[in-house]
């Protein structure tokens, strides 16, 4: 009885040379920023320079050379998602202060579906392209609703800080799983305050949680804007 051995191929002798893999992409700014803003929109509450080395195959030293630090990719990521905030309104119909707040309510949507980076906001400030598109579309409004150059650009200041703590604080809530249960305790300790120590308090009960969210923000607003618009101008002009 004969048995048919099968004859194996002869295996590759020859060492695969680490140049045979793809090339990876060569690293830019803007592909990081862009593998960056990827790894959030993927749900990473944190985009850490370690993390994102790890997501573009390269060493954390190598990102260091395009950023200094965290907060300084974070401010370029701010700048990239500004690029959605919706500028229409510049040049729509219309009364100046609505359309203003249509651009605020933009931005804020923006911040506040992104809670964390909105945080960085309030102490990384962007310099990229959008950023100074959405501070020209501003001041080119407020110009329109009759500000000296002064009021319009310590205005635009004031307002979008009132907008990014706006976002931060209605975003972080939105993602804490017991926001629910502490506005209950807080609306519990309201009502069963001291009517002889906080008379006030006691009094105005009903208006110091009423309004909904967007309604408040527009009463901000419009405060802010009525104030800028009568408030001396700023004075002296300093660098």
């Amino acid at each position: 009885m004969f048995v048919t051995v099968g004859v194996m191929p002869a295996p590759d002798a020859s060492p695969r040379s680490r140049r045979d893999r793809p090339a990876k992409p060569a690293l830019t700014a803007d592909g990081i920023v862009a593998a960056a803003v990827k790894l959030m929109n993927q749900g990473h509450d944190q985009v850490t320079l370690r993390l994102l080395a790890r997501e573009l195959d390269t060493g954390p030293a190598s990102l260091y050379v395009y950023f200094r630090n965290a907060d300084e990719l974070h401010a370029a990521m701010l700048d990239e998602m500004l690029g959605e905030v919706d500028l229409t309104p510049v040049t729509a119909p219309g009364d100046w202060r609505e359309r203003l707040m249509k651009i605020l309510a933009s931005y804020i949507h923006i911040l506040y579906t992104r809670p964390n980076l909105a945080r960085s906001a309030l102490v990384s400030r962007p310099r990229g392209r959008n950023y100074f598109d959405l501070i020209e579309a501003l001041m080119s409004v407020l110009y329109e609703g009759g500000m000296d150059t002064e009021r319009a650009a310590w205005g635009v200041d004031l307002l979008l800080q009132l907008a990014t703590a706006t976002a931060v604080e209605h975003g972080t809530r939105n993602q804490d799983p017991n926001a629910a249960q502490e506005w209950q305790a807080f609306l519990t300790a309201l009502r069963t305050i001291r009517p002889d120590r906080h008379p006030h308090i006691t009094a105005a009960t009903a208006e110091l949680v009423s309004g909904t969210p967007e309604a408040r923000s527009r009463w901000q607003f419009l405060v802010l804007l009525n104030g800028i618009l009568t408030a001396p101008a700023p004075s002296p002009r300093t660098p």
